[in-house]
């Protein structure tokens, strides 16, 4: 036995040794190949030869490459395919890292109209639950005849047809009934901004032309006799591409607009109250590439400051000081955020469990440096493939964390969905904003999952076959759909002839949650209970939602009250979603459940007014009911 012992242990350590060797050998060729190359070369970079489900035909005439061939549109340049480079001093991640999901979960397009009959090249959801959505009063022709109207002492009529003023540019969209109400503007709301106040009136300002220092009112009713108010007082400057952000005061600060280069408040305290300089946007302003700091992304921080970003940098505000307290670092990478690069931003979601104190801000697309310029040149470039993500509020590490979208977007929207989750949908893969100055529409939405884990927090959703670039929005509705319209990259109401023709046809985009297979775990018969002769509820106060859940509850339901936002141009003012603490639930046998929720503490992290309260259970919202917040 001792004679054996010896070679068998040899011969056994020699065939460790060698397969440990080969072993070591293969991981280190398969190491070396994973950070060489893609995993899946198709998705490391956006496919510029191919059309995308759906997509529009090419035009009779327009030139035709071979089968696998890059394809362009007249005038375009030819742009060499391949990966983006890192973005220098950011961590990123190549797109295809991304997620991919099922069939069953990238939602589903429904077609709501054939034609709204204006352009919602601006919207809104109003806690009467109709939409608003407001063109430019210079586009001519639009769906709807004002007959009897009176405009320069003549009345509207078919005699008249040619004056832009006999048609509406306004309408108001009831969700549940699915049907438009045409609503006269009198002065012209292109490019404006807006912000509802407490009370949930939408006050609306500027735009161009008899519009730019204009102020207007809109307060929602439900038996169809509301319209437009236009105020007897005026903005101090012209503010046309403006942004607008209501202040915890239940004041709204409007800042920037073309060629100005200030803020002001509505209404003002005085009439000796004048407009603020802001420095800022004059350093943020390219004048070669129309501003890039157009629309400016404003966000209201935890500490009562506002942060606002413009071009590629952000301060936070102290407005009522006109003092900047903080300058924020430059988001990594070339070109610029705004518009006409128009990207989009959002705040995540904030949340009870550290006082709503954390405050981060995204930032996702944009277009390439020169990309305007470049447009109107007939040169389409890429669209920026980048978001960012940076804490703002005091005592964090302020630093940009850069990730890559599935391909290059700008022109799109970004909404907060129920869940949590961002939607980034619309929008274009080329070029920049402007009338013609965008091709290859983005017909895919991107969700984005901010609690997953970093490079692997994108999906690809189902794409749409309509088109929607330019002048093109969307919003979040209270069954959880995300209602889609507008699109007219065309001086005028243009349906032939043109690559992109004006877009009136209204959509929903449902999200995988919107699925019936999850009837049993979706909350239902949502309430909240106030005190009697009470129609609000007060900050910091606790008060009761009672809803029902037919299977046992999963281990987390949450309660989520958001803002709806006014859209236009890729920006969504004033959007704000909070997770409340709840302090006990009690459910009965029947599913029933009464919850204890604790309102948020004060309007600096919540201004008053209108939210929409959504419970959800293992991450399937229920339909919202609306909240409103009030100090008194």
């Amino acid at each position: 036995m001792a004679v054996l012992r010896k070679p068998f242990f040899q011969l056994f350590f020699n065939f460790c040794f060698i397969t440990a060797v080969l072993f070591f050998s293969l991981q280190h060729v398969g190491f070396t190949s994973a950070v060489s190359r893609p995993s899946n070369p198709r998705r490391r970079t956006p496919v510029a030869h191919t059309r995308e489900p759906g997509a529009r035909a090419r035009a009779p005439g327009a030139r035709t490459r071979s089968p696998g061939a890059q394809t362009r549109s007249p005038g375009v340049r030819p742009r060499v395919p391949g990966a983006r480079p890192r973005v220098p001093g950011a961590r990123t991640r190549a797109p295809g890292a991304n997620t991919r999901i099922s069939e069953a979960k990238m939602g589903q397009w429904k077609l709501l109209l054939n034609s709204t009959g204006v352009v919602a090249m601006h919207m809104t959801l109003t806690h009467r639950n109709t939409v608003l959505m407001l063109d430019q009063t210079e586009t001519g022709r639009s769906g709807y005849l004002l007959r009897g109207r009176k405009v320069r002492g003549a009345v509207c009529s078919s005699s008249n047809l040619h004056d832009s003023s006999c048609w509406a540019h306004s309408v108001e969209y009831d969700v549940n009934a699915n049907k438009i109400r045409a609503l006269p503007l009198q002065t012209d709301t292109w490019c404006s901004s807006g912000a509802f106040l407490s009370n949930g009136t939408l006050l609306q300002t500027g735009g161009h032309g008899n519009g730019y220092r204009r102020i207007r009112y809109f307060n929602p009713c439900t038996n169809r006799q509301c319209s437009w108010i236009q105020s007897s007082n005026s903005l101090l400057s012209n503010r046309w591409y403006a942004s607008d952000q209501r202040l915890p005061s239940d004041r709204v600060i409007v800042v920037g607009g073309k060629d100005v280069f200030t803020y002001e408040f509505v209404p003002k305290f005085s009439r000796n109250e004048g407009s603020f300089s802001l420095p800022f946007l004059h350093r943020t302003y390219d004048r070669g590439e129309d501003g890039n700091n157009l629309y400016p992304f404003l966000h209201l921080s935890s500490d009562g400051h506002l942060f606002i970003f413009a071009n590629r940098d952000s301060i936070l505000l102290d407005y009522r000081r006109n003092k900047v307290m903080k300058t924020y670092p430059r988001i990594p990478g070339a070109g610029a955020r705004n518009y006409p690069s128009s990207g989009s931003s959002v705040i995540l979601p904030l949340n009870y469990k550290d006082g709503f104190q954390k405050v981060e801000v995204m930032v996702c697309g944009g277009s390439s440096t020169g990309a305007f310029e470049a447009a109107r040149g007939g040169r389409f470039l890429s669209a920026l493939n980048t978001c960012g993500r940076m804490v703002i509020s005091a005592g964090a590490n302020h630093k940009w964390e850069m990730e890559h979208m599935p391909a290059p977007r700008l022109l799109s929207d970004m909404i907060i969905l129920p869940t949590g989750q961002i939607l980034i949908i619309n929008g274009a893969r080329n070029g920049a904003a402007g009338w013609d100055n965008a091709v290859r529409p983005s017909r895919q939405p991107f969700l984005y999952s901010p609690k997953k884990k970093w490079g692997s927090r994108f999906s690809v959703l189902k794409a749409t076959k309509i088109p929607r670039l330019y002048h093109s929005s969307a919003v979040l509705l209270p069954d959880g759909r995300v209602l889609v319209a507008g699109g007219n990259p065309n001086r005028n109401y243009t349906f032939r002839n043109v690559a992109f023709p004006t877009e009136l046809r209204l959509q929903a985009f449902s999200p995988h949650y919107m699925d019936h297979s999850y009837l049993p775990i979706r909350p239902s018969g949502v309430s909240i209970n106030l005190e009697p002769n009470r129609d609000s509820v007060k900050y910091g106060e606790d008060f009761t939602v009672r809803y029902r859940i037919v299977r046992t509850p999963g281990k987390v339901v949450n309660f989520n009250i958001y803002a709806p936002p006014f859209t236009t141009h890729s920006i969504s003012m004033n959007q704000r979603m909070l997770r409340l603490r709840c302090k006990t639930m009690i459910r009965e046998k029947s599913g029933w459940t009464n919850a204890l929720l604790v309102a948020p503490p004060n309007p600096v992290v919540a201004p008053s007014g209108y939210y929409m309260l959504t419970v959800v259970n293992q991450g399937i919202p229920s339909v919202a009911q609306w909240l409103k917040l009030d100090s008194i």
